[in-house]
């Protein structure tokens, strides 16, 4: 079990330095053999590039301050937009729920494929919770972000349509959901599944700006680059506000 110099130490009473060493060498061979996360294909459309200086908040209410955007964070609660989205706490487990760092993203969507299997259409709000929660977890975006822009997006009704043409939970356009894999919109994972790779993917081009990332969802990034901000649309403007209201 132990290395000749550990039970040496072992041997001539030193068991207190040998365990610590032989923890270190576990500790090693532990973060060796540790998974690699897995690469969100669309990194490779919107790269998290870490040389581009994304705005601050202040710098996009300025650039958008003509069309009256500046009142979005006055009140002092709104004023605490936190850029990582990333949970800290997703290592943690609770009782009785095996630990995510535990699950490999493909045991998470296989999970959440099965339980999309045995949901009876139209899904519960609670069911779809579920689903949000665990493909927000494996992709590492907090799911209350998520739950916010769903909300805004189609009040948790899985067949919403819009005039435009958007589909389900996350309003994917027909363009968005060929180029994210998503074969059935109306699918609850599918859809969910697009949508949070979507944002996700928004999140890394604008440097974790949560603000910049809805209106880039919303509006399209190129809107968004063209402006340097949130696009002086009114819609545009009034999605995100909505959406910070309820992820704050």
């Amino acid at each position: 079990m132990f290395s000749n110099f550990i039970q040496n130490l072992l041997n001539t009473g030193g068991q207190t330095q040998a365990m610590q060493r032989y923890a270190q060498i576990a500790n090693k061979v532990n973060n060796l053999n540790a998974p690699q996360q897995a690469q969100n294909p669309l990194d490779t459309i919107y790269p998290n590039n870490a040389k581009i200086n994304s705005p601050t908040f202040e710098k996009v209410l300025q650039a958008t301050s003509r069309s009256n955007f500046g009142t979005l964070l006055l009140d002092p609660k709104l004023k605490q937009v936190q850029a990582n989205i990333v949970s800290q706490n997703i290592g943690q487990s609770l009782d009785n729920v095996r630990p995510v760092q535990q699950l490999s993203s493909q045991n998470v969507l296989q999970e959440a494929v099965a339980a999309q299997t045995n949901i009876q259409q139209p899904a519960s709000k609670a069911q779809i919770m579920n689903v949000v929660s665990q493909i927000s977890k494996k992709h590492g975006v907090d799911e209350k972000l998520v739950k916010a822009l769903i909300k805004q997006e189609s009040g948790f009704n899985p067949k919403a349509k819009s005039k435009s043409g958007a589909m389900g939970l996350m309003q994917l356009m027909p363009s968005t959901a060929k180029n994210l894999g998503v074969k059935d919109p109306y699918n609850t994972v599918q859809n969910v599944e697009g949508g949070v790779k979507y944002l996700k993917s928004m999140l890394n081009k604008y440097n974790g700006n949560v603000i910049l990332a809805l209106a880039a969802y919303n509006a399209g990034p190129g809107a968004v680059d063209k402006y340097s901000g949130v696009p002086p649309y009114k819609e545009t403007q009034n999605y995100v506000r909505n959406i910070l209201a309820n992820y704050l």
